[in-house]
């Protein structure tokens, strides 16, 4: 694979296939490289962010300013199964690098935008918050009370849309081992998002002639427990769950007919409301342990909130292996999830630590068999 990608989307597509055995090379821009570099905590030119979307990777600095740094990319495209990239349309027909430039008939070649190649936002600049906008996902995430949007405290429109993209480039791969040739997949954030979004979000947009009962999610403003140390969650899907919630918190009045099912909590909502508000109260006087084991007790769904730092104790998190520790040869030591899905006959694992910038520079052009041409491209400033 050749990753032209910057940032998160096209790099984090590729990462986790990259854990799946596929042969990377990412082509950054000499001097300061992917800017995902320098977003958040770094050391060495090596970021928290940079090193979860490209371990696994190879990489090499090229100038495609140049007409010597195109032809290096070209000819690693020659080599390749699959390209991404995610300038915005018309950057790499600009380049001599869009996919009628370097199209094969075995080729996959993935172009990640904002919006898309067509219409009239395809030539705006798109970046993870601005498609939260357009998409739905910060009127979905808005305050009860005031109506003021809220964006979500990740980038989550770049992970959409990188998962949704690493599942098409599988998707095209596949096709393509059954005869059908490569292709080139066409892939917008705003498509990604608001197709993750409506799967739950959208009910009354999406039944037109329902009864306008939802206009977000079924698990909107679900309110965690606060017990004395800390925060839970209950989920009580099923009548039994919502029975076995009340008396876990020793809340009674579960038996009333006007909530003994969903269908009845639902016409009788104030009824439902006031038990579970109760249970929110018998929950500040216990701790997270002692009100988790009462919920488990009564087989309901519960969890602890825990951050990001915390999940290194959890005997679950422990028991299964989740974290995986590293080191990385400039950044130090590194603690990142194993991939997540468990292949019983290949399995995944996770690659070696994100590269420096032009970290195998050297040995990529030798591969392309440009050893005698290292040293005056090096001082042409075409690669790094």
């Amino acid at each position: 694979m050749v990753d032209l990608s910057t940032a998160a989307t096209g790099p984090y597509a590729v990462t986790l296939l990259a854990d799946q055995g596929a042969d990377v090379i990412k082509v950054e821009r000499p001097g300061i490289g992917d800017i995902s570099r320098w977003i958040g905590t770094a050391t060495g030119g090596i970021s928290a962010l940079y090193q979860m979307c490209n371990r696994g990777k190879r990489c090499v600095g090229v100038d495609l300013r140049t007409d010597a740094g195109r032809d290096i990319v070209k000819a690693l495209i020659a080599r390749a199964d699959v390209v991404v990239q995610n300038w915005r349309p018309g950057v790499a027909q600009r380049l001599g690098l869009g996919y009628d430039d370097v199209r094969r008939d075995d080729l996959v070649y993935c172009s990640i935008s904002g919006f898309g190649a067509d219409g009239p936002y395809a030539g705006k600049g798109a970046y993870d918050t601005v498609i939260q906008a357009y998409s739905g996902i910060a009127e979905n995430q808005k305050d009860a009370e005031t109506g003021r949007p809220r964006f979500s405290n990740q980038a989550l429109a770049d992970k959409v849309t990188a998962l949704t993209a690493a599942q098409a480039i599988t998707a095209a791969l596949f096709a393509r081992e059954r005869g059908r040739g490569g292709q080139h997949l066409e892939l917008s954030m705003l498509d990604a998002v608001i197709s993750f979004l409506w799967v739950d979000s959208a009910g009354n947009d999406v039944l037109r002639d329902g009864d306008g009962s939802q206009p977000g999610s079924f698990v909107a403003d679900v309110r965690p427990y606060a017990f004395t140390d800390g925060w839970g969650i209950a989920t009580p899907t099923s009548d039994a769950d919502f029975a076995g919630m009340c008396r876990a918190f020793g809340v009674e009045g579960y038996d009333d007919p006007r909530v003994a099912t969903i269908a009845e909590r639902r016409r009788n909502r104030e009824v439902g409301h006031a038990l579970v508000t109760r249970c929110h109260e018998a929950a500040t006087k216990l701790t997270v342990a002692e009100g988790i084991a009462r919920l488990e007790a009564e087989n309901v769904p519960c969890g602890v909130v825990l951050g990001p730092g915390e999940l290194a104790s959890d005997p679950h998190i422990a028991a299964v292996g989740l974290l995986e520790d590293d080191t990385h040869p400039t950044a130090g030591r590194l603690r990142q999830p194993r991939h997540p899905s468990r292949f019983a006959g290949t399995p995944a694992r996770l690659g070696t630590p994100a590269p420096t910038l032009g970290a195998d520079t050297d040995a990529i052009l030798t591969e392309l068999g440009l050893t005698e041409r290292i040293a005056e491209l090096r001082g042409a400033k075409v690669v790094c």
